[in-house]
């Protein structure tokens, strides 16, 4: 009973050092750019049920500090 309660325990411990698990890393992102201000000229869009500003080419999300460019 003792031998079957230490291989039980050096499997248990072996199984927890091989983790499905993979580390992912991601990226910062310090290229994001607010504009505090959009132009006049801007359109009110609507993707996905979410309000967009509209620019250039260009969509915009309003956040607390201004607009940051999104991808639509």
């Amino acid at each position: 009973m003792m031998r079957f309660l230490i291989y039980s325990l050096i499997v248990v411990f072996a199984l927890n050092l091989n983790s499905c698990a993979r580390r992912v890393v991601l990226k910062d992102s310090n290229s994001i750019t607010v504009v505090h201000k959009l132009p006049k000229r801007y359109d009110v869009v609507r993707v996905k049920g979410k309000r967009l500003y509209f620019f250039n080419g260009r969509h915009y999300k309003k956040t607390k500090r201004g607009y940051v460019v999104v991808r639509v």
